[in-house]
C-alpha cells in the first residue's frame, strides 16, 4: 500500500480537517487567480474605455459604462479578491500546520506505545538509534511535508485546472499550445519521482544508521575514553555519516535534474503564449485585454511549477519516512496483553514450569524444565553464563514466549492472564538497573502511582538506601541524571530493590542484582532481602553463593536443563557441581557425605 494511503488511513479521526484545508488551498488558489484577470479587464477598460467588455457584457444593464466608474469598480473587486486570498490563506496554513502538528504528535505517542508492546525478540534484530530515528526525524519529516508540501501540490493542480479554463474560454487555440507542457511537466516530476523513492529511502535507512551508532557511543563514552578509542570510534561515526552523505548525494543527482528540465518546458508555453498570442492580437482575433490575460496567466501557471522539484523532493522524503513509521506502526504483536483480569492482592506466589522448552532463534536454551516454586518460599538459580538462569525469569514475566511447556503462576498459565495485572503483581530487580531522569523520590516510586512521602522513605530504609540518601545535596529531592550517572552502581542497585520494595508484590525477582557491587553493598541488600522476602515468593538469579545459601531450595542449571536441586547444605553434601563453584569462590574443602538432594 502507498505510503500516503497508509497515512491518510491512520488519519481517520482527522479527516474533516484534512478536507476544510485542502478546500481552503483550493479556494485561496481560485482568489490568487483572480488578480491577473483584474489586470486584462482593467487593459480592456483602459483602452476600449465604454466599449470594454465589461461595459458590454457585465455592467451594461446596470447603466454602469463611464470608464472611471468602472476603474472604481474594479479597485473594489480587487480589494476583495486580495482579502478572500489573504483571508483562506490564513485558513488552509491554519489548517495544514495544525493538522501536521497534530498528526505528529498521534503517530509519535501510536508508534512509541506500540513499541513498548512488543516482544523482546523483535528488540534483538532492531538498534536502538534506528528506532530513535523513526520515533523523531522521520515523523518530523512528515509534519514538514503536511506544512507545506501537501498545500503546494493542492495549488499547483488547482491552479492548473483553473488557468486551463480561462485560457480556453478566451483563445482556445493558445490554450492547446501553451498549456502542452502541462502533461509533460506532471509526466516529467512523477518520472523522476519513481526514481527518487528508493534513493531517498536508502537515505532514510542511512539516518537511522547514524542515529544508532551515535546512540550507542554516547551510552558507551566511559568505556571510548578508558580505552582511549576516540579517534578510532570517530572515524566509525565518518564512516556511517559519509554513507548517509553519499546516498544523499545520489538522491541530490536525480532530484536537482527536475528544475532545468521543468523550466524548458514553462519556457516553451510562455514563448507560445507571447508569441503567438502577440500574433493573434495584432490582427485583432484577439482582444488586447484578453492577451494580457493570458500573458499573465500563463506566467502564472507555469512559473509556480518550477517549485515541483521542491514539493517532489520534500514529497519522495516525506514518503520514505511515513513509510517507515507506518511499517513501524504495522509491526505485529506477537505477546497479546489481553487475558483475564486479577487484583495484584489475590496472587498467592505459587509458581510452575511444565516442560519448559525455549531456544532464540535457532539457539536452544532451554530443555525440558519442569519445576515447582511453592508460594511464600525463597529459591535461587545459579549456573554459567548461557546456562538459561535468566531465561527463566523471562518467561514469568512473558518478555518471550516458550516454543512449548507452560509456565503457571497459582496454577493459571500466564498466558491466559493480562499481561499488564501479570507485571504489576511481580517486582523485578534487574543487574543493568534503569533509573529515569528523575529525583531520588521519582525513582523509588516509579510506577507506584500515588506513593506518599513517608512511604516511600520506609522502602529505602528497608532497602538501606537512606544513609547514603541523607549525603545527596537535596536528599531525596535529589536528580540523579540520566540513567542514574550521578550515583554509583551499588547505589542505583539500592534504588531499584527500595522501588522493588515499594511495589509491594507477591512475587520478587533479582536477576544478577548483587553481582556488580562491593561487599559492603552486598551485604546490606542481603540484610534487605532477608525481610522482604518473608511472606512473598522470592526468585534469586546470582553468581556470587553466599548470597543465596540461606534460600529454601537452590537450583543449579547446566546447559538449559536442572542439573542439582536442593539446600545449601544439602547441595554441598552432594559434592557435584554447586560443591565445585562452592569451592571455586571460598576456598573451602567440603567433606562428602553420604545424604543426597534428588533433583526436583
Amino acid at each position: 500500500m502507498h505510503p500516503l494511503k497508509k497515512l491518510f488511513g491512520y488519519a481517520g479521526p482527522y479527516r474533516r480537517d484534512i478536507y476544510l484545508a485542502s478546500l481552503y488551498s483550493v479556494l485561496n488558489k481560485f482568489f490568487d487567480v483572480l488578480p491577473e484577470v483584474l489586470i486584462g479587464v482593467a487593459v480592456d477598460i483602459v483602452v476600449n474605455g465604454e466599449k470594454s467588455f465589461l461595459a458590454k457584457q457585465v455592467l451594461g444593464g446596470f447603466g454602469i459604462t463611464d470608464t472611471w466608474h468602472q476603474l472604481l469598480l474594479l479597485g473594489l473587486l480587487n480589494a476583495l479578491i486580495w482579502g478572500g486570498e489573504s483571508l483562506f490563506e490564513y485558513l488552509y496554513s491554519l489548517k495544514w500546520r495544525n493538522l501536521a502538528q497534530n498528526l505528529q504528535h498521534d503517530l509519535r505517542l501510536d508508534a512509541y506505545r506500540h513499541v513498548q508492546k512488543l516482544d523482546m525478540a523483535y528488540f534483538e534484530n532492531q538498534r536502538t538509534g534506528n528506532l530513535l530515528s523513526i520515533l523523531n526525524e522521520d515523523i518530523n519529516q512528515m509534519e514538514r511535508f503536511l506544512n507545506g508540501g501537501a498545500n503546494q501540490i493542492i495549488q499547483v493542480v488547482c491552479s492548473s485546472i483553473m488557468v486551463s479554463a480561462v485560457f480556453f474560454a478566451l483563445q482556445p487555440s493558445i490554450a492547446l499550445v501553451a498549456l502542452l507542457p502541462v502533461p509533460l511537466i506532471l509526466i516529467g516530476a512523477f518520472w523522476f519521482q519513481k526514481r527518487l523513492a528508493p534513493r531517498y529511502l536508502e537515505v532514510r535507512e542511512a539516518a537511522g544508521d547514524v542515529s544508532a551508532r551515535l546512540n550507542n557511543n554516547l551510552l558507551g563514552l566511559a568505556t571510548i575514553k578508558a580505552f582511549a578509542t576516540e579517534q578510532f570510534e570517530a572515524e566509525h561515526i565518518r564512516e556511517a555519516s559519509d554513507t548517509y552523505r553519499q546516498a544523499n548525494a545520489r538522491a541530490i543527482l536525480v532530484s536537482s535534474a527536475i528544475t532545468p528540465v521543468i523550466r524548458m518546458a514553462i519556457l516553451a508555453g510562455f514563448t507560445t503564449t507571447l508569441v503567438y498570442g502577440g500574433w493573434l492580437t495584432l490582427h485583432g482575433q484577439l482582444a488586447v485585454g484578453a492577451y494580457s490575460v493570458l500573458v499573465f496567466l500563463t506566467q502564472r501557471l507555469l512559473w509556480p511549477m518550477t517549485s515541483l522539484a521542491e514539493v517532489a523532493d520534500m514529497y519522495q522524503r516525506s514518503m520514505a519516512a511515513i513509510d517507515r513509521a507506518m511499517g513501524l506502526l504495522g509491526t505485529p504483536i506477537q505477546i497479546s496483553y489481553e487475558g483475564r483480569h486479577f487484583p495484584a492482592d489475590s496472587v498467592r506466589g505459587d509458581i510452575r514450569f511444565e516442560q519448559v522448552n525455549f531456544a532464540y532463534g535457532e539457539r536452544p536454551v532451554l530443555h525440558g524444565v519442569d519445576l515447582t516454586i511453592p508460594a511464600g518460599h525463597t529459591v535461587a538459580f545459579v549456573g554459567a553464563t548461557g546456562s538459561g538462569k535468566s531465561t527463566l525469569i523471562k518467561l514469568l514475566l512473558r518478555f518471550y514466549q516458550p516454543q512449548s511447556g507452560r509456565v503457571r503462576l497459582d496454577g493459571q498459565p500466564v498466558d491466559e492472564l493480562n499481561l499488564q495485572d501479570l507485571r504489576r503483581c511481580i517486582g523485578y530487580v534487574a543487574q543493568d538497573t534503569f533509573l529515569t531522569d528523575g529525583t531520588v523520590a521519582d525513582n523509588i516510586a516509579y510506577g507506584v502511582s500515588g506513593a506518599s512521602d513517608a512511604e516511600i522513605a520506609a522502602a529505602a530504609r528497608a532497602a538501606e538506601a537512606t544513609e547514603f540518601i541523607e549525603k545527596l545535596p537535596l536528599g531525596f529531592a535529589t536528580r540523579i541524571g540520566e540513567r542514574g550517572q550521578k550515583l554509583s552502581g551499588g547505589q542505583r542497585q539500592r534504588l531499584a530493590l527500595a522501588r522493588a520494595i515499594l511495589k509491594n508484590p507477591p512475587v520478587l525477582i533479582l536477576d544478577e542484582a548483587t553481582s556488580a557491587v562491593d561487599n559492603e553493598t552486598e551485604a546490606a541488600i542481603q540484610r534487605s532481602l532477608d525481610v522482604v522476602s518473608r511472606g512473598r515468593t522470592t526468585v534469586v538469579i546470582a553468581h556470587r553463593l553466599s548470597t543465596i545459601r540461606h534460600a529454601d531450595r537452590i537450583y543449579l542449571m547446566e546447559d538449559g536443563r536442572i542439573a542439582e536441586a536442593g539446600t545449601h547444605e544439602q547441595l554441598l553434601a552432594l559434592d557435584g557441581g554447586y560443591a565445585a563453584l562452592w569451592r571455586l569462590q571460598t576456598g573451602e574443602r567440603i567433606e562428602p557425605r553420604q545424604s543426597i538432594a534428588e533433583p526436583s
